[in-house]
């Protein structure tokens, strides 16, 4: 029997019934995809997009972001942490501190278990601003859930590294960023980064995603699998790179307060663009390995420490969008020389390097290496190699352009020593004072151009 419904159409009961099921369906289909497309603007765990392209918005229904993949921040993978040998950080989360160079609209990072002996599995990651200076504590509402080819969860196997989904997330330029991760299973040793000047937190269970930062007692100066981290950002086109050891790494700068001369640069450009001077608009990372030299790695497979000819290809060449490589090292390779360093092999080490990054069309700017006069190591034999090897890179005959920090911060009365306030007090490391005229020094003009077609 058919029977007349609303509208006057005659339709039997079961064609009603069916056509309104799949009405029901399609709203439910629809508002569900709604709140999946809202849900991925902000990283929520609802999040299972596919990996998105560089300059790509996750979300095609959102505002599409503009500008370009920059280095905020980076660190250089070191060693393997004593003492996580076995269990590594099976049921801790891991916050991390690290501090931006510049801003973005989006944001993405790298985890590394280089060092790893194990598969690495991570189930939780998360990425916030942090609520102020020496904090674990995150402003709340800037949280977002990070994914790895839209999944929360991801296995790293040894040796490797991973690069996250990007996150739609304002990361201002000059902030302390909170990247905390969690791995429930026993796998280690962990990959990082001593020597940090920075505290970050540990704290017991998963709380990747709590705000407060209550529970994470635990600090540690060092960075833990984190190596960069990236923004979509409008306010840079391309990164500087700095590659060094101890000096770059700012060892004895005070702690929580990135006074390492490569803050300081960071700042001095960012000012200047924003003043309307001819300098490029670029981010500045640091590479910097305390201990590093170019020539010589530490022991291990892979090795501690890896040679600066060993990593630059992993710490330079392959971060994000590189424009200019500085280069600050070199001192090692004479203080730590068991014989009296060769002049000429630590000089055909930093040629190497030049000659890598000329082969990818990046310029080189090199640093003379400073006087280290009152440190134990010192001796004239070392003293005079250090001098012909500044007396090349003057002249020169090594890179495309010079900042000499030598002559800055050299004591005129002394020059094979620093100058009292530049000095640590261990005359080999700058003082915070010291790293600053590091960063004054350098000529914001050497920035610009490229590679040149013969050195």
């Amino acid at each position: 029997m058919t029977r007349r419904y609303a509208g006057g159409v005659g339709v039997s009961p079961t064609k009603y019934y069916a056509l309104l099921s799949g009405v029901i369906a399609l709203i439910v289909t629809v508002s569900t995809a709604i709140y999946i497309g809202v849900a991925s603007d902000h990283g929520s765990a609802t999040e299972r997009s596919a990996p998105a392209r560089e300059g790509a918005p996750r979300n095609p229904a959102a505002p599409a972001s503009t500008g370009m993949w920059v280095g905020a921040w980076s660190a250089s993978p070191v060693g393997a942490e004593p003492g996580t040998e076995v269990e590594g950080l099976a049921g801790r989360s891991v916050r991390n501190v690290v501090h931006t160079s510049v801003g973005g609209t989006s944001v993405r990072i790298t985890l590394s278990n280089l060092y790893g002996q194990s598969a690495l599995t991570l189930t939780h990651a998360s990425i916030a601003l942090a609520a102020g200076t020496g904090t674990a504590a995150a402003i709340a509402d800037t949280m977002r859930r990070l994914t790895f080819a839209g999944n929360t969860t991801i296995v790293i196997p040894p040796g490797r590294q991973v690069l996250s989904d990007a996150v739609r997330l304002a990361i201002p330029a000059d902030t302390d960023i909170l990247v905390t991760t969690y791995s429930p299973i026993a796998s280690g040793p962990v990959t990082f980064h001593p020597h940090a000047r920075q505290i970050s937190y540990v704290a017991d269970g998963d709380l990747t995603e709590d705000a407060t930062g209550v529970a994470y007692t635990g600090k540690v100066g060092s960075w833990r699998y984190l190596t960069a981290l990236d923004v979509l950002s409008n306010e840079s086109d391309g990164t500087v790179v700095v590659f060094g050891d101890s000096l770059t790494d700012g060892i004895t700068s005070t702690e929580n307060a990135n006074r390492r001369w490569t803050d300081v640069l960071s700042r001095r450009l960012r000012a200047a663009v924003a003043a309307g001077q001819d300098v490029p608009r670029y981010s500045v990372v640091n590479q910097g390995i305390s201990g590093n030299q170019i020539l010589a790695s530490g022991a291990g497979r892979p090795a501690d420490n890896q040679a600066g000819v060993g990593r630059f290809h992993r710490d330079v060449l392959s971060r994000t969008n590189v424009k200019v490589v500085v280069i600050d090292l070199g001192v090692n390779d004479i203080l730590r020389n068991p014989k009296l360093a060769d002049p000429n092999r630590i000089l055909n080490g930093l040629r190497a390097l030049v000659r890598q990054a000329h082969a990818r069309g990046l310029k080189v700017i090199g640093a003379t290496l400073m006087p280290f006069q009152g440190h134990r190591g010192y001796t004239e034999a070392r003293e005079n190699v250090r001098q012909q090897i500044n007396a090349q890179i003057r002249a020169g005959k090594v890179f495309d352009a010079v900042a000499d920090f030598d002559q800055a911060l050299r004591d005129p009365y002394n020059p094979r020593k620093f100058r009292p306030d530049y000095d640590s007090g261990d005359h080999l490391h700058p003082s915070d004072r010291g790293y600053e005229r590091m960063g004054e020094t350098f000529n914001l003009q050497d920035l610009k151009g490229a590679a040149p077609a013969e050195l």
